[in-house]
């Protein structure tokens, strides 16, 4: 009799599962994608751009032993649960298992599930769907669009300037940097001038500002302006005006994943990477004793929508542990067109997981991230916190200064979520109209405009967020890939482009301008969100872009200028050709510029590095040599005297922001017998290796 086979995407959610599951069930997973585009046809596309766009899709290397015991357990099977993730991506992921593995895709062995607990998994199970194919040619489409645009566009660009990539995505977000740069290389710092008055009443000081002169408003552009109010007034100020007023601030939304990875950068100092990895961790299972369970909804999502059963579940937690004044409204989307609002907010399981019950089963990081999760998901159900302001305005002369203060009277959900925003009360003495203060002192203070701030990772994913750009599961990846190929650096925790970022972005400004841009890219998303309700379809969409992307290539190919290498003065040994400077994979070498007729490459004379010491062998200095395993030092008389110096020391391991996607533990980079590889810190505990 067979069983009931379950495939998942991740190992590690498949062990979760399984055990919420009889012996009836089997759980395995096909480890992510088990096939791409291929890299043959056409310009390596992988796709018949003439056939109707048909896809040329191949089982990935690493994969076919994955899909040879995948089939296996699907022949062993009574019945097949398609259970990946609740996203296009994972619908897609679906489609091509029961492609490859022979699936009845009539039937209905789709199962989707938000959280990885066990009552989530049994509801889905017991509600299966077919595969979704609008949402299946959705997803096509965009690895499609990025194949071509990336293949073509890179071809390019490495044949002109020698540029490493190109795509559809990262290409916009390379020229939102490079845009910002231009503002600030362009920005004239302005001179401004700044006076305040200090003061100090029953043992409470404050200051106030000069901002208006008769009504008006004033500002000051230089000393000589300064120094004419300055020596207008006097010690002896009259309260004008007192206004006091009752504010609420309101919390914020539970997270979706753009403002995840927003504050989780800039409150715990995580990269975009790293927070994802973290959140698939929490998502997919941890052992908490009792029981393995997911401690946060799905990670990739853009909707703020909270199911009902939490609501009413945290509204209970927070009447019960704060009182019922703390109990707040649930906060309603303000719907943009592209939001997918079939999925929730990101928050916890349970509200009675507190991140303090759930500290000892995790690591620091997933520590740090849970808390972070949690405490957003039960403040935006809380009520606001309510704050009492007060206004002075103060009369010196016919100019007015004004001092604000504010008192927080109800912590409300800063009760839960203070320790993620400044807030702190600034109290200001009571005063009544026209009575008289008498300031300790009036300085007058120098300022300059600043140009516009560089974007961090932060404010970048917003920037993306909001202008429509990318889906939340691509941020990461999008600056990742922009990093990784050089065109941007940090400067002060704030992305700069390099000299690479800025000549690849002003060509495909020059030459690819209506497509490489914000309101281009912003549509396209729109249109694979129409696709996805069945509202437009794959073939049209491709031709469209099609039709406008080949006139642009082609005349790039034409008009664009080939950078050629720089010659170094010298000429080749071999062929008499001029020696040029060329870019390779592991930086930058000496070649024969009529490469490939001549393949002549200089070698650089090794440079000789004396240790201080003197061979025990011969008596000759020690000298640095690099080989296979690092390193080393040796006797400068080789081969006559083969003495090495028998030191060995072991390497410590580097550590890199991302974490182990199977114990949660950090990834640090060590030395093997073939170079460097990265790998699980935990080890022997944890054998995983990052490929």
């Amino acid at each position: 009799m067979g069983k009931n086979l379950v495939i998942v995407e991740s190992p590690s959610k498949s062990k979760t599962i399984e055990k919420y599951l009889g012996s009836d069930f089997e759980v395995t997973s096909s480890k992510g994608h088990i096939r791409d585009l291929a890299t043959t046809g056409k310009g390596g596309l992988g796709v018949d751009v003439e056939n109707s766009f048909k896809p040329n899709y191949v089982i990935n290397k690493d994969k076919k032993d994955v899909v040879k015991e995948l089939k296996k357990c699907v022949k062993d099977a009574d019945y097949v649960y398609l259970a990946t993730d609740p996203d296009r991506e994972g619908e897609a992921i679906s489609w091509h298992l029961a492609e490859v593995l022979g699936i009845d895709q009539t039937l209905s062995n789709r199962v989707v599930f938000n959280e990885v607990t066990r009552d989530a998994v049994i509801d889905a199970l017991n509600h299966p769907r077919t595969i979704d194919q609008n949402l299946v040619k959705s997803q096509e489409t965009r690895r499609v669009l990025d194949r071509i645009i990336g293949f073509k566009l890179s071809k390019l660009l490495q044949k002109k300037i020698k540029s490493k990539s190109a795509g559809r995505v990262q290409s916009v977000a390379l020229r939102l940097i490079c845009e910002k740069e231009k503002e600030i290389e362009a920005f004239i710092p302005e001179e401004y001038w700044k006076v305040k008055a200090l003061f100090e009443k029953d043992d409470i000081s404050f200051e106030a500002e000069l901002a208006k002169y008769q009504g008006k408003k004033i500002e000051l552009k230089n000393e000589e302006q300064t120094l004419a109010v300055y020596e207008s007034l006097n010690k002896e100020f009259i309260v004008s005006d007192v206004k006091k007023t009752q504010k609420k601030r309101a919390s914020k939304p539970p997270f979706i994943t753009s403002t995840l990875q927003q504050e989780a950068s800039s409150k715990l100092n995580f990269k975009a990477k790293r927070t994802m990895m973290i959140a698939q961790k929490l998502y997919e299972g941890i052992d908490i004793g009792e029981e393995t369970v997911g401690l946060i909804t799905y990670m990739r999502t853009d909707s703020i929508r909270l199911s009902d059963t939490f609501i009413e579940e945290a509204k209970d937690y927070i009447e019960k542990k704060y009182g019922k004044d703390y109990v707040g409204s649930v906060k309603v989307s303000k719907k943009k067109e592209n939001v997918q609002d079939a999925h929730e907010g990101i928050r916890p399981t349970s509200v009675m997981r507190t991140p303090e019950s759930m500290k000892e089963y995790l690591s620091a990081d997933e520590f740090k991230l849970y808390s972070l999760i949690y405490a957003r998901a039960v403040a935006s159900l809380m009520a606001p916190a309510k704050l009492n302001s007060t206004s002075l305005a103060l009369d010196n002369n016919g100019y007015e200064f004004k001092a604000s203060g504010s008192i927080i009277t109800f912590d409300g959900y800063l009760r839960v979520y203070g320790s993620y925003e400044k807030q702190s009360d600034e109290i200001l003495p009571v005063v009544v109209v026209d009575e008289k203060l008498m300031s300790q002192d009036i300085q007058k203070s120098q300022h300059f405009t600043k140009p516009p701030a560089r974007y961090t990772e932060a404010k970048l994913i917003k920037e993306l967020e909001e202008l429509g750009i990318g889906r939340p599961s691509t941020y990461a990846s999008i600056i990742d890939t922009i990093v990784t190929r050089q065109y941007v650096e940090m400067v002060d925790k704030a992305f700069k482009p390099t000299e690479s970022g800025v000549l690849t972005n002003d060509k495909l400004v020059e030459f690819f301008d209506s497509i490489i841009n914000v309101e281009y890219t912003a549509s396209m998303e729109q249109e694979l969100d129409e696709i996805a309700e069945g509202e437009d379809n794959y073939v049209n969409a491709l031709t469209k872009f099609e039709d406008k992307f080949e006139p642009l290539l082609e005349n790039a190919y034409d008009k664009m200028e080939q950078i050629q290498p720089e010659k170094t003065g010298e000429q080749c040994p071999e062929c008499g050709g001029d020696l040029v400077i060329r870019k390779g994979r592991y930086g930058t070498f000496v070649a024969c510029s009529n490469y490939p007729t001549c393949k002549y490459i200089k070698k650089e004379p090794e440079k000789i590095e004396y240790t201080g010491e003197t061979c025990p062998k011969c008596g000759s200095p020690m000298i640095y040599k690099t080989g296979r395993f690092g390193k080393f030092e040796a006797c400068s008389n080789y081969p006559e005297c083969k003495y090495i110096k028998n030191e060995k020391k072991k390497a410590e391991p580097v550590m890199t922001d991302e974490v182990c996607p199977n114990c949660g533990s950090p990834i640090v980079i060590k030395k093997g017998r073939y170079g460097e590889f990265k790998a699980c810190s935990a080890y022997p505990k944890c054998k995983t290796i990052i490929k």
